[in-house]
């Protein structure tokens, strides 16, 4: 279960669940495959730290 952040405020920032899911999906594949540094300093797993730069607005969910 996903506490920070919450989840019923995250899925405000998507039009769906499906968009939020591809869109954690994606940050986190990114995320992974980075050469950067960036996850390791955080010290925190990869779809948490996507899931926390969506809800801050780092990333935005657009729709084509």
């Amino acid at each position: 279960m996903m506490i920070d952040p919450p989840i019923d405020k995250l899925i405000k920032r998507a039009e769906c669940r499906y968009a939020l899911t591809c869109a954690v999906a994606k940050r986190t594949r990114e995320l992974v495959s980075s050469e950067s540094g960036y996850l390791e300093s955080t010290g925190e797993k990869p779809i948490t730290l996507a899931c926390k730069e969506i809800y801050d607005g780092k990333i935005k969910i657009v729709h084509d």
